[in-house]
């Protein structure tokens, strides 16, 4: 079963390279890697172009759609041509190694698998501990008031299958749409679980995501899905 790669990166010129060359040589399957450049000021697409001509399967896709981390998951989830897709952030955070374990889950029947900081195995190294009280606080409540298998929603690392990523229509606009679309996969019936993952600050460039700027919009999906098990869907 194929793997599509999709990094969103805004102005990620001091990551982006490095995080190219690490997942070309920590995964040692078949994969596509995509790189959506999001409306980037710097060299990200530049530095990007020209690693497309050392390796056959990195492609570089512009997101089109208004800039933001949403439209620019959705740009390379979207263009994806294998059967299943899996977001990495643009600044190192993520555990490449926890891949295999979430393309192994996929390849046993699970439809989206969330790596999850807030179980024994994972971890959240670095950063506002207030941000991580935030998402360990919604991811815990989520599990236990609506019955989603993970304790960590909010994670933006995630595998889909394609499948999921072609039925959910996405209404998110910022960093929320990870947990908009596990919790709309979740309640369409889609099988969801989680593996351990180990999440690092970034050490490069700054950040966007802004947490009380964003409160409103998870709050919106956290409200939504109290909603639909009151509802008893």
């Amino acid at each position: 079963m194929k793997l599509s790669i999709a990094i969103p990166a805004h102005n990620e010129e001091e990551n982006i390279g490095q995080v190219i060359e690490q997942i070309e040589s920590r995964i040692k399957f078949p994969f596509d890697l995509i790189v959506v450049n999001d409306h980037s000021v710097d060299r990200t697409a530049e530095i990007v172009l020209g690693l497309t001509k050392k390796y056959d399967n990195l492609t570089l896709v512009e997101n089109n759609l208004a800039g933001g981390f949403a439209n620019a998951v959705k740009t390379g989830m979207l263009s994806a041509k294998t059967e299943v897709v899996v977001p990495v952030m643009g600044d190192l955070c993520d555990d490449l190694d926890t891949i295999p374990e979430m393309l192994e889950k996929i390849e046993g029947g699970f439809d989206v698998v969330c790596g999850s900081r807030y179980i024994k195995g994972g971890a959240r190294l670095g950063g506002s501990k207030v941000k991580g009280f935030f998402s360990f606080f919604v991811g815990l409540t989520m599990s236990i008031f609506t019955g989603i298998p993970t304790r960590d929603v909010a994670n933006a690392f995630k595998m889909y299958r394609k499948k999921v990523v072609d039925n959910i229509n996405i209404e998110s606009t910022g960093f929320e749409i990870s947990m908009e679309m596990a919790l709309k996969a979740y309640f369409k019936g889609f099988k969801v679980t989680e593996v351990p993952t180990v999440w690092r600050e970034r050490e490069k460039g700054q950040s966007s995501f802004k947490m009380f700027n964003l409160t409103p919009n998870y709050s919106r999906w956290y409200l939504w899905a109290l909603g639909k098990r009151l509802k008893g869907y």
